[in-house]
């Protein structure tokens, strides 16, 4: 018993060390104090009384303990919070305090008026108030709300209290905003999300110049991603029934659009982009306008415009027809009438062309159709095999994409489509695969491919897979690495034919027979 109340000590005192338990020996003295953090808009009141006294700025308190060598690490969390919470409010109410010095309001000698005649308060949801003496004219002169609220009792003295406020200083300015005659000024290099704090608090005290002041700033000044989120949003929620507010939203939106205008930007974009001269404007502008297409697809709107499948299709025929003519040129071709650098330029960017609008059908999941288009082009493999393998293994490039895509899965494609892919185009990829590799300008993922030829192959049936991979098979040994390495697909089809059809034999001859055991 002994033992095991020592081990409970030992215990004990290492989590005391450790922070996670308080000594309950020590003791605290109370010390700092902290003010809450507040916040605009609520439903205003009004009650009457007596004259003001002078404007005051006064916030609740709250009593703190002092730091212990003891505390633990939750108490310390607590502390730091509580310092950092009474440092956001340290800056609260110096603003406040701020723009109460130089408030109009302040002056004795403003508008000719001695003193103001409503004494105004605004008090936040913890109980932070500040108070202001100012005019009843103002107020209603500006305010739809105070001109409501202060239109009886002519010649009195008026209190009125503004409660639950999310934001007082805001609610502050916006007070002080009616008393500016150029409010377009006073405006200038604020922050986005402040105008819209004023915009939320004119609107909801009704304050038409406050709001047009603010809504012609943000038409004006340029937002980042983030602050137009909160633009949209907040313009969406105040619903203010406003021509400039309609305008404001123009930046992000326009008359709607109907899908076959979309599709002509689209077609332009995407034709600009394949025909553009300079070949680096051309690759930035391919990565990012498939970024772009990425991006919103995994949005999921259902209400976004896409790039048509038509539109993709019509541009795949387009640059299938640019190879024919390219390669046709290229077999009949007469040293003294071309650079033949020029034309493998040609050739290749044509082929650069497709594999990018390939790389879209794939991501949008409308390729199928496009294995079947390639697979029909004989007569491009014909021209294909004529032409020395420097001008065209760029071509076979885009034979790679799609059987990568079938073998991830992307395309799902009838098996004699697949077949008639690989006995169209398989023998030239072979024939280029050492060139691909090699290429300096454009890199390869060597591993890749041959995986997506593999499962491209074993996806067919298995007399078309043994016909297929045993012709590889003579290939390999002759070429080596000038030829894919498809040693997984070989291994999988011999378990097929040979290892498992052995093992179903097997098992057909054998005999189940059933015994009465005596009981």
């Amino acid at each position: 018993m002994a033992g095991e109340n020592a081990l409970k000590s030992r215990e004990v005192s290492a989590m005391i060390k450790q922070g996670f338990i308080s000594d309950q020996t020590l003791s605290f003295s109370p010390s700092r104090s902290i003010s809450k953090l507040y916040s605009p808009t609520s439903s205003p009141s009004k009650t009457l009384s007596s004259p003001p006294p002078p404007p005051q700025l006064a916030g609740s308190t709250q009593s703190l303990t002092r730091p212990s060598q003891s505390q633990t690490l939750y108490e310390m969390m607590s502390d730091e919070q509580h310092r950092d919470s009474k440092l956001a409010d340290r800056k609260v109410h110096e603003k406040v305090h701020k723009l109460l010095q130089n408030a109009p309001f302040r002056n004795p000698n403003w508008g000719g008026l001695v003193s103001g005649d409503v004494r105004l308060t605004v008090v936040a949801k913890d109980g932070f108030r500040v108070t202001m003496d100012v005019h009843k004219s103002v107020l209603a002169a500006k305010s739809r709300f105070f001109a409501d609220k202060l239109r009886k009792d002519r010649g009195v003295s008026h209190c009125v209290e503004i409660s639950d406020c999310d934001d007082v200083e805001v609610y502050v300015e916006t007070v002080v905003l009616m008393y500016c005659e150029d409010l377009k000024r006073r405006l200038m290099g604020e922050e986005v999300s402040r105008v819209l704090g004023l915009l939320k608090v004119s609107a909801a005290i009704m304050y038409d110049e406050g709001i047009g002041s603010c809504l012609e700033y943000l038409k004006a000044v340029p937002w980042s991603e983030e602050e137009e989120g909160k633009v949209i949003s907040q313009l969406n929620e105040l619903q203010l029934h406003d021509d400039l507010a309609s305008e404001v939203l123009l930046r992000v939106s326009s008359e709607p659009s109907t899908s076959a205008r979309a599709d002509e930007i689209f077609m332009r974009l995407l034709t600009g982009v394949l025909q553009a001269k300079d070949d680096r404007a051309r690759r930035e502008m391919k990565t990012l306008i498939s970024r772009l297409l990425r991006e919103d697809a995994a949005s999921g709107s259902n209400n976004r415009l896409d790039v048509s499948k038509e539109t993709l299709y019509h541009l795949c025929h387009r640059c299938l027809s640019s190879l024919v003519l390219c390669l046709s040129e290229a077999t009949g071709m007469d040293d003294s009438r071309r650079d033949r650098g020029v034309l493998m330029a040609e050739i290749a960017r044509e082929a650069d062309n497709m594999q990018w609008i390939v790389d879209i059908l794939v991501d949008k999941k409308m390729g199928d159709e496009f294995v079947k288009l390639w697979a029909d082009q004989k007569e491009l493999a014909v021209l294909h095999s004529k032409i020395p393998t420097m001008y065209r293994h760029e071509i076979s490039r885009i034979t790679a994409q799609l059987c990568i895509a079938i073998g991830s899965r992307q395309l799902l494609v009838p098996k004699e489509t697949r077949f008639s892919l690989l006995s169209t185009w398989l023998e030239a990829l072979y024939e280029d695969f050492g060139w691909m590799r090699r290429a300096s300008f454009r890199s390869i993922d060597k591993k890749l491919v041959e995986e997506g030829i593999s499962q491209t192959i074993l996806t067919l049936p298995l007399q078309q897979q043994q016909g297929i991979l045993l012709s590889w098979f003579d290939r390999f040994l002759n070429k080596g690495d000038d030829c894919p390495n498809i040693q997984k697909a070989f291994e999988v089809w011999w378990r097929r034919a040979f290892i498992k059809h052995v093992s179903e034999q097997e098992n057909t001859q054998l005999q189940i027979t059933v015994c009465d055991y005596p009981s």
